[in-house]
């Protein structure tokens, strides 16, 4: 099956009509009773983001009719759908807001990614920045582009190679495993910095973008990596999980780690991401 660069502009304006109607109106205007918590206090969702759901998966069933569509807050109502993606032949993965935290808290590090799956493998993603109103569009094969408002675009780059001590890069200490946890922390002293900016929308544009030589994730959701991982590998970057195998979209554990090159990746993983 063949996504032509029509529907992936139709898909690119659904996600921009979403977050002009239900996200940005909303943004730094909430109220108490339009965020709730799902699985703990960091893990949010608010009215934005059903809203922009809801506007998206309408959109989704008009222009690919035959998709399955797996969306972020649907499987947060009815965990089943998650099981349509592994055998859909076609199906439609998104968030509507990554960095819900950051969104619900005024912080404008937030995103809205889809992903397009066919028969078990990422063929097209895309990653909206309502505040900037740009996006980051890959398809396999054809490299990894930035599409800014103006209609101007520039092919996405990560950066080259560079010593472990001079690595910049983002790991997330909420979802290492507890008992590596300290461990992991400490290794992390031989780079020049990990940080965490709560929001894979965000980490993945720095890294596709040349701004990060890594990024470290362990709690593996479709709709937080399909769209950021094909992005970074058209990038030019080397992402694997931890077992070194390709990570596709009915994975959901087994750690993931990118970085600039092979080279870089094996020194990552055997000197700080060491679980």
């Amino acid at each position: 099956m063949t996504i032509t660069s029509e529907t992936l502009d139709a898909i690119a304006g659904l996600m921009r009509d979403a977050a002009a109607q239900e996200i940005l109106p909303r943004f730094r205007k909430l109220d108490d009773q339009d965020v709730a918590e799902k699985t703990e206090a960091s893990d949010l969702v608010t009215i934005a983001d059903t809203g922009a759901e809801r506007v998206i998966k309408a959109g989704i069933e008009k222009i690919l009719p035959d998709a399955a569509f797996v969306g972020e807050e649907g499987v947060a109502a009815d965990p089943t759908l998650l099981s349509k993606l592994k055998d859909a032949e076609l199906a439609v993965v998104v968030d509507p807001i990554d960095g819900t935290f950051n969104f619900a808290h005024g912080i404008s590090a937030y995103g809205v990614m889809a992903a397009i799956v066919v028969n078990g493998e990422t063929v097209a993603g895309l990653i909206y920045d309502p505040m900037g109103d740009d996006f980051m569009v890959a398809e396999k094969g054809s490299g990894a582009w930035l599409k800014r408002a103006d209609g101007s675009t520039s092919r996405m780059k990560v950066a080259a190679p560079v010593a472990l001590a001079d690595m910049l890069g983002t790991a997330s200490v909420a979802f290492m495993p507890r008992e590596k946890r300290a461990t992991l922390l400490a290794n992390t002293a031989k780079l020049r910095y990990a940080a965490s900016y709560r929001c894979a929308a965000v980490e993945y544009r720095a890294f596709a973008s040349g701004g990060l030589h890594f990024f470290t994730y362990f709690k593996l959701m479709p709709w937080d990596h399909l769209a950021g991982v094909l992005i970074g590998q058209e990038a030019g970057g080397y992402i694997a999980r931890y077992d070194g195998s390709p990570y596709r979209p009915d994975h959901l554990d087994g750690g993931l780690l990118g970085a600039p090159d092979k080279e870089s990746w094996q020194e990552l993983r055997e000197k700080v991401f060491t679980i």
